[in-house]
């Protein structure tokens, strides 16, 4: 089974005479020049700033630190469990934990 071409907007190069090759392409034959370029708004600014910035984890607090941490297979196991249960991560669970004994201690 053949493929339809798609129709496009615009006739092809190939095909075109010399007088509409010329008016097509007149565009390419300038030079760039960057006398032409005007200093960015403050919102193009902001939205450049925006597309530079690396992807990453959002900043929660004051960043957060990764850390190593070793944990008994079974309580390890149940943790996890508890966590797919309530709907959060495990670094979430163990924040909240940590969280809650400072709080008990008194030093949160």
């Amino acid at each position: 089974m053949k493929k339809k071409a798609k129709a496009r907007a615009k006739p092809r190069f190939e095909k075109m005479k010399a007088h509409e090759l010329a008016e097509a392409t007149e565009r390419y034959g300038q030079e760039m020049v960057v006398d032409e370029f005007k200093p960015m708004t403050a919102v193009a600014r902001s939205r450049w700033e925006r597309a530079r910035r690396k992807p990453g984890r959002p900043k929660r607090g004051k960043g957060a630190k990764v850390i190593s941490v070793s944990v008994e297979r079974e309580l390890l196991s149940r943790s996890d469990d508890l966590a797919r249960n309530l709907g959060v991560s495990r670094a979430s669970l163990i924040e909240r934990g940590l969280k809650a004994v400072l709080v008990v201690e008194g030093k949160l």
